[in-house]
């Protein structure tokens, strides 16, 4: 019998005439399988539970990524089941891209990763915060 959380899983593709993504830690496109629930996850970004932010970028990247999979562990999901990923980066640079897929490999994994759109932006939400990542997952259906 097949396992119910892996009928969930997006199907990640990286077609031909297009460059491999991989080293930048996402993949062009998420296939998510008919019949499928949803859950959309909120920006989550580097604070502490307390409500800490640190100054360091990885450090915010880090707590967000660990944020982030509390939340789709609270929705049912893992992080195998997550398609799409968007990411928002106070002062984006190529140093920090690369930070980004450091941290994006020390939370999912060697797996090929999700879907994912960059966008760089002026500032977020809260004074300090340079990262925020949501995410959409697919999980089985009901």
């Amino acid at each position: 019998m097949d396992n119910p959380m892996s009928s969930s899983r997006p199907t990640l593709v990286n077609p031909p005439g297009l460059y491999d993504p991989a080293p930048n830690g996402y993949s062009h496109i998420a296939v998510v399988p008919a019949g499928t629930r949803l859950a959309f996850i909120a920006g989550q970004g580097g604070e502490t539970a307390d409500g800490q932010l640190s100054n360091d970028f990885r450090e915010q990247v880090r707590q967000a990524m660990a944020n982030l999979l509390i939340a789709i562990e609270a929705a049912g999901g893992q992080s195998s089941q997550v398609a799409k990923l968007t990411v928002l980066i106070v002062d984006h640079s190529e140093q920090r891209l690369g930070i980004l897929g450091e941290e994006l490999t020390r939370a999912f994994g060697e797996q090929v990763k999700p879907a994912c759109t960059l966008i760089p932006v002026p500032r977020l939400a809260l004074d300090g915060m340079l990262f925020e990542i949501d995410a959409v997952v697919a999980l089985p259906g009901e």
